[in-house]
């Protein structure tokens, strides 16, 4: 061997280093890892509060990718349209409907209620398809488990900035205090029922980039709701940009190609104690008003996705429209609710149709912003 050694075009001394270690630089010599700069990840991320139809935009463009994946918790409800009855997404990613064929993901930094994954696993049929294809899903083994005592804290003090009370910054906080006592029991990989899926979506991530397959992934929640760039306290228990999505995940910054922003022509929160707007705060009649829309109508549908609560409304804030294009640098943005601003766009299927002053706000949000408004939600449909 060492005779040999000294004509080869590669020589490891094994006592040195891991199997793993080997397989890794034989694997870079004969270039069969995934190339590193090939970009095939786009992300969904939301530029206000929340609740702008990031998941109506995510199924909408599903059956363009290999794999879908999805970060956050349970506390950002995606709603989907689907008739008869809409689809709500909590865990899953919104467009595992849609496009019945791509691999779904749910990272390292996704935090997950046990009962609610299993549940929305069962009303779509992921168990059935498990059977042709044992790893559809993948559930990163390092994933957060929120506790029956994390849901029962947060319920008792929700009220104060109106949380949703799913037990999501409590699981979270406990994953960070948790190591200090050598702790990972509310890890993924320690819940039985979750086996079937159990994995590194690390490998998964890796196997897709050597086979040039394209990935979506969709962030929750709203920019303005960041823990770090939010407007606290009234924020979330994560980093909901772009940065914090892709962190979560497991992909670096240089895979990324497309990051699109999707924005609300009029931003919205949870009713209560949420926190200001940096905008005028309206109500639904004066939407209503401006629109053509009904009130009643309005009110009906502006609730939220998990608790069911009523939501306030506030006109659209330039302030924060260009902060959160600063933090997440977007390639395009997704605008939704144009009906809000006159009915008439409503039967628009081409950019010329819309009202002169939708046009108007296009055009200046594409100032703002820098890049093209390229996605335009005329009405809650596919």
């Amino acid at each position: 061997v060492h005779t040999l050694s000294d004509d080869a075009d590669l020589s490891i001394d094994t006592e040195l280093s891991t199997k793993e270690d080997v397989f890794i630089r034989v694997a870079s010599f004969l270039k069969l890892l995934a190339p590193t700069k090939n970009r095939l990840v786009d992300v969904i991320v939301g530029g206000q509060f929340g609740s702008e139809g990031k998941g109506q935009i995510a199924a909408h463009i599903a059956p363009e990718y290999d794999c879908l994946m999805r970060v956050g918790g349970p506390n950002a409800g995606h709603t989907v349209y689907e008739e008869p009855i809409k689809d709500v997404f909590h865990l899953l990613p919104s467009g595992c409907r849609r496009n019945p064929n791509a691999k779904l993901l749910l990272g390292p930094g996704a935090v997950i209620n046990l009962d609610k994954l299993l549940e929305e696993i069962a009303n779509y049929r992921i168990i059935d398809e498990l059977a042709k294809s044992r790893k559809r899903l993948i559930i990163d083994e390092n994933a957060i488990i929120i506790r029956q005592k994390d849901i029962d804290y947060e319920q008792k003090i929700r009220k104060t900035i109106s949380s949703t009370g799913q037990g999501v910054g409590s699981a979270t906080a406990y994953n960070i205090l948790a190591r200090l006592k050598n702790n990972d029991k509310h890890k993924a990989k320690h819940y039985a029922k979750l086996e079937p899926f159990l994995g590194s979506t690390f490998d998964e991530l890796e196997n897709l980039y050597q086979n040039n397959k394209r990935i979506l992934l969709e962030g929750t929640q709203g920019t303005s709701l960041s823990l770090h760039h939010g407007i606290y306290p009234y924020v979330t228990s994560r980093d909901t940009t772009v940065s914090g999505c892709i962190s979560e995940a497991g992909i670096s910054p240089k895979r990324v190609n497309k990051i699109i922003m999707v924005t609300r022509t009029y931003p919205i929160r949870v009713g209560g104690s949420s926190g200001p707007f940096m905008s005028n705060e309206i109500d639904m009649e004066t939407i209503a008003a401006r629109s053509g829309k009904v009130a009643e109508e309005l009110k009906r549908n502006e609730k939220t996705t998990t608790t069911k609560i009523d939501r306030r409304i506030a006109e659209f804030s330039w302030q924060l429209f260009r902060k959160a294009c600063e933090l997440n640098s977007p390639t395009d943005i997704a605008l939704s609710f144009v009906d809000y601003f006159s009915t008439k766009n409503e039967k628009a299927r081409r950019y010329d149709q819309l009202t002169a002053e939708t046009r108007q706000f296009i055009e200046e949000i594409e100032r703002c912003s820098g890049v093209k408004v390229s996605l335009i939600s005329t009405c809650f449909d596919y």
